[in-house]
């Protein structure tokens, strides 16, 4: 079975990345490096696709995050639920996907489906990777602006909808909570869609992170940062 590093060396080392299928949570609070993390984790590796439902960045920005960290922008789709609300006219293209706003779920749902069709039949980049199933990173940044637009139990719906898409294509699925914008309930629901947590907390400006729900992995916090796309543990 195929194996996604996580570029974590803690994780890597003692488990070899995490396993196709796998869904994890980002949560954190805000101002912490959440965002950064969720595009380390997301990156394509050499052989690997990502896509990126974005709620809070155009297609074109969340594109250049990916370049400035290293990634061929090729194997990089988005599906951008911001700019049609601006910009109604704008079109589809092989790579960037556009829904009204973040209430459309049912778009984005089929947009994700259309994507990994695309990926799946090799016409997604045109430079096919010899890896099948191809190994498919996806990231929803973020599931706390979905949830200002949608109700609990309908975007628990979505999400388990997303999560088994993701299983089923042996994929690997990144989701970032805020973790001070919501109530326990709220958090502990979207919890249980997911195979492995990260928890984030910042402490006089520094991030640590924790993960929950990986075999070998303890759940002591750890120190550290993202620089260009990498994420460094401090000593």
């Amino acid at each position: 079975m195929y194996s996604y590093k996580s570029g974590i060396p803690q994780i890597d080392q003692a488990t070899g990345g995490f396993d196709a299928g796998t869904n994890l949570l980002i949560l954190a609070p805000s101002l912490s490096y959440a965002e950064r993390l969720a595009y380390s984790l997301s990156r394509p590796q050499p052989g690997e696709y990502a896509i990126m439902l974005s709620t809070n960045e155009r297609a074109s920005e969340v594109i250049d995050q990916f370049k400035a960290i290293g990634s061929d922008k090729h194997f990089v789709g988005v599906i951008d639920a911001i700019t049609k609300s601006s910009t109604p006219a704008v079109a589809d293209t092989g790579r960037f996907m556009f829904v009204t706003n973040p209430t459309d779920l049912t778009g984005i749902g089929i947009k994700f489906s259309q994507m990994i069709e695309m990926i799946f039949d090799g016409s997604f980049s045109g430079k096919e990777t010899g890896l099948f199933p191809p190994p498919i990173r996806f990231c929803i940044n973020s599931v706390s602006t979905l949830l200002m637009y949608r109700k609990l139990e309908v975007l628990y719906q979505f999400l388990h909808v997303m999560t088994a898409k993701l299983k089923k294509a042996e994929g690997f699925g990144v989701y970032v909570l805020n973790s001070e914008a919501f109530d326990e309930k709220t958090i502990s629901l979207i919890k249980q869609l997911m195979t492995i947590v990260i928890e984030i907390k910042v402490e006089r400006n520094d991030n640590y992170f924790r993960v929950m729900g990986l075999r070998g992995i303890n759940a002591d916090w750890h120190k550290f940062t993202v620089s260009k796309g990498e994420v460094v543990m401090a000593l």
